[in-house]
């Protein structure tokens, strides 16, 4: 199957990084067993990012690759050595891409102007190994937080070609080679129908004015609703400042006329909407031919009396293309004189806001006889159950503690709950589910001392013997000193 050279819409999955894991480790070294945590922290995941690259014009490279992952954060790794972040992976899309949610339809982004960029999915925080989990009150822990994983969606992009000057008009109107007439843009050109597969774009200086102007290929009546090419197309004129009306007053085709092409032609673009506000002139094409020239003069007073700027154009003998220019250039002019200034680039950081200032809810799920479940949803709590070793009890009682100082426990108590009821924490349909044990410490059930990493109580009776013998041994040199001086 071949591979197009052009795409403007296409589908990707996105995946960041997951954050490496935090290390649980203490610190060794000679005559000092234990010197304290060490374990450093795990990297963060790679992000994906979307930036516009304006030398790019179709979508085709993720046509042919439609997945694209970041590397994961590394795990921390004792003596304070913190994990290396992962890699972000950086997208170069076209100007003027519209990026969406392919599962819910929300625009996510809408990507304008040179390296305009946005990160479209984050890399997992890495966990935080024991040495910063440390404190006066854990001051050896014996634990560490796991790595959060990056998240993953399928987006669709989608590109509208950016250009002040729209064209449109039937298959062969002339329109690629009136673009190829007024810039330097050389499309194909041939006279049969849909010669111009691709959106062309031209770059037009007329005085002190630049401007770009782009075709839309294939539009005939019923493009809306999917025939011929011209429905694929119709988004790229979306951004375009004014509408050009090309209009062929040589065909030879039966039942054509300047004046039911434009009527077509406008419904077409009626029907796909949002464009009704935008400044419309006529070019009445290819009056180098007689019958194409007489064509003209007769319908220009018609087109005229609807509010319609009108010029008789040839794209084949140049008359007419200057006055045509001049005047584009004027409407581009005035419609960006009229544009309001565009606000300045600036990052700003927004956190996301929580409703009432509650930062969980506890809500009681199902019924007595058939069981019920007390819900916690939050995405604090959501995120400290992500990040939880649950083979490590010492971190499950970390986590417990974390709750209880976030008050999860006296709001499960105000609302009714017993020691046993079921508590899930999480999202979706596999929550973590607890057995409710108010004003229980977790970790103190397990360890002797909370906070206290059990290999200190495994080394303790080694310490206690090296200090003994050590006492013994100064004693011995004091008394034979002393002995020593009697003499």
């Amino acid at each position: 199957m071949a591979i197009p050279s052009f795409v403007d819409q296409t589908v990707l999955t996105v995946a960041a990084g997951n954050g490496g894991n935090g290390c649980a480790s203490v610190h060794r070294e000679k005559f000092k067993p234990l010197g304290g945590p060490d374990g450093g922290n795990g990297g963060n995941g790679g992000s994906v990012i979307l930036r516009v690259d304006p030398n790019l014009t179709t979508l085709v490279e993720y046509h042919r690759q439609s997945v694209r992952r970041a590397d994961n954060g590394q795990p921390g790794r004792g003596d304070l050595a913190n994990g290396a972040n992962g890699a972000d992976v950086v997208l170069a899309v076209p100007d003027g891409t519209v990026v969406t949610d392919a599962d819910t339809g929300d625009v996510l982004a809408d990507l304008i102007g040179a390296d305009a960029e946005t990160v479209i999915v984050a890399g997992g925080r890495g966990g935080l190994g024991n040495a910063a989990l440390a404190s006066s009150a854990r001051k050896a822990p014996g634990f560490a937080l796991l790595g959060e994983e990056g998240e993953t969606r399928k987006i669709q992009l989608e590109l509208k070609v950016l250009a002040d000057i729209g064209l449109v008009g039937f298959p062969s109107a002339g329109k690629s080679s009136l673009i190829a007439a007024i810039s330097r843009a050389r499309p194909k050109i041939a006279d049969y129908p849909f010669t111009t597969l691709i959106p062309n774009l031209g770059v037009v200086v007329a005085g002190a004015v630049t401007f770009t102007v782009a075709d839309v290929p294939g539009l005939i009546e019923g493009a809306s609703q999917g025939r011929g090419l011209g429905h694929d197309f119709l988004r790229h004129i979306e951004r375009c400042q004014a509408i050009v009306h090309v209009i062929d007053c040589a065909t030879y085709e039966p039942g054509r006329d300047p004046l039911t092409d434009l009527e077509i032609i406008e419904a077409e673009l009626s029907a796909h909407g949002g464009l009704e506000d935008r400044p419309r002139m006529v070019a009445l094409n290819k009056i180098d031919v007689p019958d194409g020239a007489e064509l003209a003069e007769m319908v220009e007073p018609d087109l005229v009396a609807r509010g319609l700027p009108v010029f008789r154009v040839s794209t084949k003998s140049g008359e007419g293309l200057k006055a045509l220019t001049f005047a584009m250039a004027e409407l581009v002019a005035q419609r960006r004189a009229d544009a309001p200034p565009p606000e300045p680039k600036r990052i700003v950081i927004r956190p996301k806001p929580v409703a009432g200032g509650v930062e969980f809810t506890v809500a009681k799920q199902g019924d007595g006889e058939g069981g019920f479940v007390w819900r916690v949803r939050g995405d604090k709590p959501e995120r400290w159950v992500r990040q939880t070793d649950f083979t490590n009890p010492e971190a499950v009682g970390y986590l417990a503690d974390r709750f209880a100082r976030l008050g999860i426990e006296d709001e499960l108590l105000a609302l009714g709950a017993v020691a046993g009821d079921a508590v899930a924490i999480g999202s979706g349909n596999d929550p973590v589910v607890f057995d409710f044990a108010p004003q229980v410490e977790i970790g103190a059930e397990i360890l002797s001392r909370r906070g206290e990493d059990h290999r200190l109580n495994e080394l303790r009776p080694a310490v206690q013997r090296r200090r003994e013998k050590d006492a013994e041994y100064h004693a011995r040199k004091a008394a034979e000193a002393e002995e020593e001086g009697r003499e």
